[in-house]
């Protein structure tokens, strides 16, 4: 759809720079198609705002981590004690 605006030259020659555009339709087309995303997103993250409260804290997620480090650990060491055991009767056969 053709539409007649009057967009300031340093606005325009601004948005061709932050989006990489050629020409100045696709200036436009993208800066208003990333606006309107802009949009959407804010309007989904006010419906959905503290709906999620049993979410983990970044606290809690780092300490999960770490829990589970150290069982990996533990398990790999756990392996590396059977596999010295099994090795020699290996080595027999």
């Amino acid at each position: 759809m053709k539409r007649t605006i009057d967009i300031p030259e340093r606005t325009l020659e601004e948005a061709m720079k932050f989006t990489g555009a050629k020409t100045k339709r696709e200036a436009v087309v993208t800066a208003v198609e990333r606006f309107n995303r802009l949009k959407r997103l804010e309007q989904l993250n006010s419906r959905v705002r503290g709906e999620f409260r049993d979410f983990m804290t970044s606290a809690e997620l780092k300490a999960m981590r770490e829990a589970d480090k150290r069982k990996a650990q533990l398990e790999l060491e756990h392996c590396d004690k059977h596999f010295d055991e099994i090795l020699p009767l290996a080595k027999a056969l």
